[in-house]
């Protein structure tokens, strides 16, 4: 079995996000993957509550730098969702095996990965005039459904 898509989370901030998303990895058989530094610990009790009893079924890697995740999803497409994309998310074709790309909760991506991956850069509509984003498992919720729902429309199966 493919696992149908990689999450990833660079330098997470917020513990109730990350136990948020990896509750959603586990119920679409996604892999997640967190980029050091985190602003929190693994067993801090707010990550735990939020990913519940799934916890133990997710498929996590924790990665030391970019670079190391880079290494370990070998030819995997990159998407990077940012409010500083200037195509939208429902522009992408997603394939098995892809990797949506998420920054921390308070800053974003990482300043170099604007001009490195310009044309990887997508956002998330969002036509309301008073929020400049969306809380950050939303947002991973949104985009992992968008890649599932053409996912399952080209015949993936997890069986």
């Amino acid at each position: 079995m493919t696992t149908p898509l990689n999450v990833v989370l660079v330098h997470p901030e917020i513990p109730h996000n990350t136990g948020a998303i990896g509750r959603l990895c586990v119920g679409l058989d996604c892999s997640l993957h967190l980029i050091k530094p985190l602003g929190f610990h693994l067993s801090d009790r707010y990550v735990q509550r939020a990913g519940l009893d799934y916890w133990q079924f997710l498929r996590l890697s924790v990665h030391d730098s970019w670079e190391d995740f880079l290494r370990s999803v070998g030819e995997s497409r990159l998407f990077f969702l940012s409010t500083h994309g200037d195509r939208s998310l429902y522009e992408c074709e997603f394939q098995n095996n892809d990797t949506l790309v998420f920054g921390s909760e308070g800053s974003g991506l990482p300043g170099s990965y604007y001009d490195r991956y310009r044309e990887r850069l997508f956002k998330i509509p969002m036509p309301g005039a008073h929020a400049r984003s969306i809380n950050l498992a939303n947002s991973v919720s949104i985009a992992v459904y968008e890649a599932y729902r053409q996912l399952l429309k080209g015949g993936y199966t997890n069986e």
